[in-house]
């Protein structure tokens, strides 16, 4: 699953597409019409998510400027775990702690992940976006010569065409990311839940939806109770950076015993328990410790910086 994070645009000069490819846009997007009716797409649905489509040059903008991977993790984490977020966040968590312990006894998965990345994606359902979902899934198909994009566009009709949302209310993001927990449409399918009950899964209204639909998410990808994401520690100086990484695990008690130190309120962990070592802005800024959950986070958008800030986002609202 391809997760993108949207954040406040700022001023940027139009990505200009050659008249040449524009015209192969149009040819691309009839292909793409043609496959959406031979896998079942009501060629009305296709007709009228495709018509009239031109290349969006904000969405091709943002591909080539994503946050994740072009700023430094005390640039990234100042944007996104704001003390705005982390006030947001608590009053979210206190509204609906109850709805929370249920889905936790019912997916296995805490809080503290559910509510980090539902406060970063989408400022806990505030705002979602306002892309076209199927024009910025085709704009992206076409210009990454994607089949995965193409795959999602169709998705998009395969959602529209089921009833769950009306083709005029599919709006999202740049990369066509959905709903409060910004899924892709390939991800809605296969794993959204109607934990209210009412029909469908509704990830767009539904604080229940999409607060389960999350923690379905995390369950697939093998969350476990009882161990946190990461957590920040201190290292010594002169430490051996060549340890870092997170493809290099150690046991807990040898990171300690190699000098690296666990802060107040470090949750119990057996010294068995797997973790890898984070110096995402190097040597002389903050390090992590990441053991097996930040790879669940992780699947939610391959980026260290992203998993680092849902677990420190849901550390300080649970705090």
């Amino acid at each position: 699953m391809k997760r993108r994070f949207v954040v406040a645009a700022l001023p940027f000069a139009p990505v200009l597409i050659r008249p040449a490819r524009a015209a192969g846009f149009e040819a691309f997007i009839h292909t793409l019409e043609s496959r959406a009716r031979q896998e079942g797409i009501p060629g009305r649905i296709a007709g009228a998510a495709l018509s009239g489509l031109r290349p969006n040059q904000d969405v091709i903008h943002y591909e080539t400027h994503q946050p994740e991977f072009t700023l430094t993790w005390a640039q990234y984490s100042a944007r996104v775990v704001t003390e705005t977020r982390v006030t947001e966040g608590r009053a979210a968590f206190a509204r609906h702690r109850e709805l929370l312990e249920h889905i936790r006894a019912r997916f296995g998965v805490a809080a503290a992940p559910i509510v980090g990345i539902w406060g970063i994606e989408t400022d806990f359902g505030h705002y979602q976006g306002d892309f076209n979902v199927i024009d910025a899934l085709a704009t992206l198909a076409w210009y990454k010569n994607s089949a995965y994009f193409s795959r999602e566009a169709i998705a998009a009709m395969r959602i529209v065409s089921r009833g769950d949302i009306r083709l005029a209310e599919l709006r999202g993001s740049w990369a066509g990311a959905m709903g409060q927990p910004q899924f892709m449409p390939s991800i809605y399918l296969s794993t959204a839940v109607s934990y209210s009950g009412h029909g469908q899964p509704n990830i767009w209204t539904s604080v229940p939806d999409t607060l389960a639909s999350i923690a379905n998410y995390m369950r697939k990808s093998h969350w476990r109770l009882g161990l946190p994401s990461s957590e920040p520690v201190l290292i010594p100086p002169h430490f051996d950076t060549a340890l870092a990484g997170r493809d290099h695990t150690l046991p807990l008690a040898r990171w300690q015993a190699l000098g690296v130190h666990r802060l107040a309120p470090a949750r119990r962990l057996p010294a068995t328990t797997p973790a890898s070592l984070l110096l995402p802005d190097g040597p002389h800024g903050e390090a992590f410790l990441a053991f097996g959950n930040f790879r669940a986070i992780r699947s939610y958008n391959p980026s260290d910086l992203y998993a680092l800030a849902v677990g420190e986002l849901g550390r300080r609202i649970l705090a």
